[in-house]
Formats: C-alpha cells, structure tokens, sequence
C-alpha cells in the first residue's frame, strides 16, 4: 500500500467519507423495530435480519475506510449496500406524495455518498 500521509484532502475526505457512512448507519440502532418495519413496507425478506445486518456492514464498512483498513473490502460492501438500497428503499418516484420529498432527499444523499465510495474503491484497488 502506498503512504497517503502527504495527500491532505484524500485523509480529510476519507474520514468525512467513513465516518458519515458509519455514523449514519449507527443512527439505525436507536429504532430496530421501525427500520424493521420500513424494510418490510419495501419489500425486504426477512426485514427483521436483514435491516440490522445491512447497518452493521455500513458501520463496519464506514470504519474500514475510515481507517484504510481492508481498503477492498470496505469500499465493495458500501458500494454493495449504497447501489442496492438506494434504489429500492428510496424509490421516491414510487413513493406517496406525503413520502417523496423525504425519499427524494435520501436517494440524492445516497447518490452523493455513492460517488465517494466509487472513487474510494478506485483508490483502493490500484494500491498494491
């Protein structure tokens, strides 16, 4: 891996980057049973697991890059987790009138946060 001590804004926007997603994600926890709850409203399996383990791999993810640790597979899992569920949880042009604004909102901050992870995972797959 290369030394990235000296690249000042990639440090800074690393950080930003990780520890937004991780924190984000972590805000999940305070409702299980609703974020539940809004997965099954999506159309999730088996929302009651899948609605936890998906935050826990952002947190994880979130640190990972962060840190730059397990650069690849950080950066993969938030990429993973960000293409899915912005689409199918924040389908705004779906949702109800009374919804869509809310909807429209995470889908453009998941969007944002998207093209950081992409170029997160560039970074870390042209590091030997």
């Amino acid at each position: 891996m290369t030394d990235d001590s000296d690249d000042k804004p990639w440090l800074l926007g690393r950080l930003a980057l990780g520890l937004g997603l991780a924190l984000q994600a972590s805000e999940d926890f305070r409702d299980l049973e609703g974020q539940a709850e809004y997965a099954e409203s999506a159309g999730v399996p088996m929302p009651s697991v899948l609605a936890p383990l998906a935050s826990a791999t952002m947190v994880l993810s979130g640190i990972g890059i962060a840190l730059w640790k397990r650069p690849r597979a950080a950066t993969v899992a938030a990429a993973g987790f960000l293409a899915t569920v912005t689409m199918t949880m924040h389908d705004f042009w779906n949702a109800d009138e009374d919804d869509r604004s809310g909807e429209r909102l995470a889908f453009f901050g998941n969007l944002a946060m998207f093209g950081g992870v992409l170029l997160a995972l560039k970074r870390a797959f042209s590091q030997k």
